[in-house]
Order: structure tokens, then sequence, then C-alpha cells
């Protein structure tokens, strides 16, 4: 085992899988002579050379495209996004075309690409660069959606997203490329759609994804000094969810809260409310509780930010309001 950041750990998976597949490539913003906005490509131009790291226009719809055909004729690219608040501009090729070819062709072509990016707020970037795609994607048949909170998850889950036959969103975050993890020397692959416990315990069960991991966690820990039993669930894939996990947790706890940074509507945490009251309702001794960015674009100023976006503060609020409302 090894310590690696979060952005060493996705650079590993990515190069491991470019020396197993010379099918597969890198394709986005800075990514090569820059060695990537945010350092996670660092040395790849180096060791693949510009023929599999390439440097692109300004142009997400452009190059997004130029990848759909590129995987539609054999080949494995890896979009980056600088960040997927800049995938809007690409979202037809996502939506319209990636997601949907193999299902408008009968078959004919598949389309094993990997879209990957940072996903939601990182600070002070406004709200034009603030935002949560991950409900988005995740709406979309055709699409898997991954989000992971670890450096151990984010290698596994990449090369499991790189060696998809089908359209991946890998999202990840600009404010976790410095953590770290220990992450085995050897070659793994975690497999796309199973959920984590990360945190064992019998009276709540809180559900989180990606970033808002460390605020469950946290909160739980803080729990835990209060004589309050809280397993954590890690989601890691948002499009397929592992529901069953998620009940059999519900079932032993019949307690639920879920964390997540988007805003409240449409949700995935209100799927998994959803799921929870046609599925479990009989195990539920009280309401799911969710916890969401508040309802508005986020703000530049930081007092603004840590009120709007799920906190642990709130998240202990929810836990203690679920537990003890009968």
């Amino acid at each position: 085992m090894r310590e690696l950041q979060f952005r060493e750990a996705l650079r590993e998976a990515m190069s491991e899988e470019m020396r197993r597949d010379k099918s597969v490539f890198l394709m986005g913003e800075e990514v090569a002579e820059y060695n990537g906005a945010y350092k996670v490509s660092q040395g790849m131009l180096e060791e693949f050379g510009p023929e599999r790291i390439y440097d692109t226009p300004i142009s997400e719809l452009g190059f997004a495209g130029l990848g759909v055909g590129a995987a539609m004729n054999g080949l494995k690219p890896i979009i980056e996004f600088m960040t997927f608040n800049f995938s809007l501009v690409a979202i037809d090729q996502i939506i319209n075309s990636a997601a949907k070819m193999y299902a408008m062709s009968g078959g004919a072509y598949s389309v094993p690409i990997v879209f990957r990016g940072p996903t939601g707020n990182a600070g002070q970037l406004g709200a034009t660069h603030s935002s949560n795609f991950e409900n988005w994607f995740a709406n979309t048949p055709g699409l898997k959606v991954i989000v992971p909170s670890n450096p151990y998850d984010a290698k596994g889950l990449m090369k499991a997203a790189i060696r998809d036959p089908d359209p991946v969103i890998f999202m990840e975050s600009e404010v976790m490329y410095s953590d770290k993890g220990m992450v085995p020397d050897g070659e793994y692959l975690l497999p796309i759609g199973v959920a984590d416990i990360k945190r064992a315990g019998d009276q709540v069960t809180v559900i989180s994804f990606g970033k808002m991991m460390k605020v469950a966690l946290e909160a739980a820990e803080e729990m835990a000094k209060q004589g309050v039993s809280c397993e954590v669930i890690d989601l890691r894939t948002v499009r397929p969810i592992d529901y069953a996990t998620c009940v059999t947790s519900l079932k032993k706890t019949n307690r639920v809260v879920i964390v997540e940074e988007a805003n409240p509507l449409a949700g995935i945490s209100s799927e998994l409310t959803y799921h929870f009251q046609r599925h479990a309702f009989d195990y539920l001794d009280a309401p799911v509780i969710r916890v969401n960015s508040m309802d508005i674009p986020l703000s530049y100023s930081p007092s603004y930010i840590d009120v709007t976006i799920p906190n642990v503060a709130r998240t202990i609020e929810a836990i203690k309001k679920v537990l003890y409302t009968s």
C-alpha cells in the first residue's frame, strides 16, 4: 500500500490503462503541455507522446464530438472537461450522441468513452462555475455516472470506467485533488454500481457520495462522541445506484439521512427517498431527511457558501431530528 493524492491515483489509473491498451487516449484543454489544469495528467505527455495526449482548443462541443466519433470507431477516449460546468457546451454530444448511439444503431455502435473532470463548488468561483450535474447525467439512460470520494475508489473506478463498453461520466472535485489515501501497489478494479459502507453503525443510516462524504463521516464521528451509532454509506456511483446496500442498512437502522451537494429538486437524494418509501416503507421509523444545498445559485461570498452547501452542523441536526422523531 502507498499513500497517493487523489490526482495521483487518477493519473496512475489512466496511465496503467494506456500502457495496457493502445486504443486509450486522453484529450482536453491543457492536458498535455501544461500537465493538466489540476496536474492530473502530469508527465503523461512525456510518456505517451502527442499522439495519445491531445491538447484541444477551448471548444468542448468539438472535442467531445470528436471523442464520440473515435469511440464509435474502436478507440477508447478519455475526455477531460476543465470543469463539468463547461460540459453544458458539449451536452448535445453527451446526451444525444454518446448515451443514445448504441440504442439508436440497434447495437451496431458502442461508445466506450469516459468524460471526466471536476463537479460542484470549489470555493469562490461564482455561480456559473459551481453547479452539480450528477443528477442531470444520472437522469439519462445509456450513461453511467461515477462520483468517487477518495483515492482508492478513484483509481479502481477509473480503470473500470475506461474498460466499460458504454459511456461513463466520471466526476471529481477540485478541492479533493490533493486529498491523500492508501492505494494498493498492484492492479485492481472496483465494480461500477456497488456502494461501500465506510463506517458501520446501527442507529442511523447516512448516505452520501463525492466530497460530501467528508461531511457525512465527520458528522458521524461527532455523533459517536454523543453515543449515537451512524452507518455511513458511500454510493460511489449514482447511475446505477446500489439500492440493495442502502435498503439493507435501512432495515437495520430504521432511519436515514442523505447528504447531497446538489440542489434539492429532483436530486439523487429525492430518488433514494422515493425508493425507500416505495420498497422499504414498513422499516422506516421516521421520515427520511435530506441535506442539500439551498435552492439558490451559489454566491461568490465565502460566508454565503458556508451556509448554502451541506455542512457538518446541518447534517448533525438532521441526524438528531431523524433519531428523535417517532
